[in-house]
């Protein structure tokens, strides 16, 4: 049975539900916190069972041990609160309503969950009474059925095998757009607040640093805490206002794309929230050196003299006595310090500057230079007017072991922006244009991105243009759109930041 079936009487039924889950939250005040703390553990078991379907028969004693368990929690909940919906919109999972929080724990129960509901196309999952276990695994044996179907057709399928095997106690929607649209609108301003935060506080940091004052560093901790806390929850938003890269501004917004970027490549590769945070103080403060070079050195349009190359390649241990002079006044990461000498050395320790005996990067100076790396070949600044496009940066990092950068961490990045990074002006077979917006969240897409498409087939360029997922498909299995190749966004006049704003 699908959602539409039961919205005949959605006005009556939401205000039924409304009232029960009232009725639930005045009994026990603690309501929300209830259903967090089970949400979470039902997502887990939902996970651990979906696991060991695709692992062993249906018969097996792990498999049959890990629905028990995702029934018993899921009843649980059914009992306390008289219904159970799990619902995906955008990048949250919503169980009743209540959005639970993305954590490192449960980073990989999340992700594994929106990528089988996307891919299935469900949108939600309802149920009123107690499925028994048996019904459990067989509707969950139903989900994991692969397919080469778009995600609209796979639903559909889905709800006629539900309706053939008699699991109609599973009720199962499709996305809801304008909700989706509603969170990704609020995500967006707490977005583009932290960044302007961010890049505010950094100019303050630098400006401090290169006065002789004592910064505040309070303030910078909040910044970074307000970084680790977005990217946790959501990290497209954040990772989309990366692209505005301002001419003027370049050293204060370079400092804080490395520092999102950072923190997010840090998360794909499993560190916990304090780590994450430590990352991300040592992402910022990574260019701290720079702030004792002479202005008319950093911007510099022409080649470097001798002198000048010096004093640009110093910045690094400049940084670290910087760091120091503030670690005897405030407290701050050790690793920090480390990560401001190493960020420009390479792998082969030919990088700069020079260490005195055999040395390993720290795995923080490691994803921190594949952040500065990236940033700064994509960026326009007083000597590169033209900035490299981010595919090819990609590729090149990838590809080029000259670039001296840990392949595990550069490999965790792709996997992280894509094969088409974020802001990735692209050129469709339709002959629209279109900037990448996001990485295809099913592992197997990363060749096709989410895109904003910016133009009709004609040129004519449109603002703010429309949303679509290079992976749908039609009936007869072909794409609906794919990339051609890639493009120079000056070329067409295109400023690619405007996009994320």
């Amino acid at each position: 049975m699908t959602a539409p079936d039961r919205e005949n009487g959605a006005t009556a039924a939401t205000h039924d539900r409304s009232a029960m889950r009232a009725s639930s939250t005045f009994s026990d005040p603690g309501g929300d916190a209830y259903i967090r703390r089970s949400g979470r553990g039902l997502i887990i078991s939902l996970y651990a069972a979906l696991r060991a379907i695709r692992l062993y028969p249906l018969e097996n004693a792990a498999v049959e041990n890990a629905v028990e368990d995702l029934a018993d929690v899921a009843g649980a909940l059914i009992e306390h609160e008289h219904e159970l919906e799990i619902r995906v919109s955008g990048e949250f999972v919503f169980i009743n309503t209540v959005r639970l929080r993305l954590d490192l724990d449960n980073y990989a129960s999340f992700s594994q969950l929106l990528s089988l509901f996307r891919s299935s196309g469900i949108g939600s999952f309802y149920l009123q009474s107690r499925p028994q276990i048996k019904e459990w695994q067989r509707f969950l044996a139903l989900v994991l059925v692969p397919s080469q179907d778009p995600p609209a057709t796979r639903f559909h399928q889905l709800v006629g095998r539900l309706e053939q095997q008699g699991l109609t106690i599973f009720q199962l929607g499709e996305p809801h757009d304008s909700a989706d649209d509603d969170e990704r609108a609020k995500s967006k301003e707490i977005a583009k607040k932290t960044y302007s935060q961010s890049v505010a506080v950094t100019k303050d940091l630098m400006t401090s640093v290169r006065m002789g004052r004592s910064p505040n560093i309070k303030k910078v901790k909040r910044v970074v805490q307000g970084i680790v806390d977005q990217i946790l929850n959501e990290e497209t938003s954040l990772i989309g206002l990366t692209t505005i890269r301002d001419y003027d501004e370049y050293t204060f917004t370079h400092s804080v794309n490395v520092c999102i970027f950072a923190v997010a490549l840090g998360k794909r590769l499993g560190f916990n929230k304090l780590q994450l945070y430590d990352l991300g103080m040592a992402a910022l403060f990574h260019d701290i050196g720079k702030s004792r070079v002479p202005s008319e050195v950093i911007n510099k349009s022409d080649g470097l003299n001798e002198d000048e190359w010096r004093l640009i390649a110093a910045h690094p241990w400049m940084g670290v006595l910087a760091l120091f002079q503030l670690r005897g006044q405030q407290e701050l990461p050790y690793r920090a310090m480390v990560v401001a000498h190493e960020h420009h050395m390479k792998l082969d320790m030919t990088g700069y500057p020079r260490p005195i005996r055999s040395r390993a990067l720290s795995m923080f100076s490691k994803i921190v230079a594949v952040a500065d790396g990236f940033d700064a070949a994509t960026s326009r600044r007083s000597y590169q007017t033209t900035p490299l496009n981010p595919a090819q940066v990609m590729q090149e990092m990838r590809d080029n072991p000259r670039r001296g950068m840990d392949p595990v961490v550069v490999k965790a990045f792709i996997n992280l922006t894509g094969i088409y990074p974020v802001g990735t002006l692209v050129v469709l077979d339709t002959f629209e244009l279109g900037i990448v917006h996001a990485v295809n969240p099913i592992p197997e897409m990363l060749s096709r991105p989410i895109v904003r498409v910016i133009s009709d087939t004609q040129g004519n360029l449109l603002h703010p243009g429309t949303l679509v997922d290079l992976a749908e498909q039609l009936e007869d299995g072909m794409y609906l759109r794919t990339i051609i190749k890639t493009e120079n966004p000056d070329r067409y006049g295109v400023r690619v930041g405007d996009y994320f704003l």
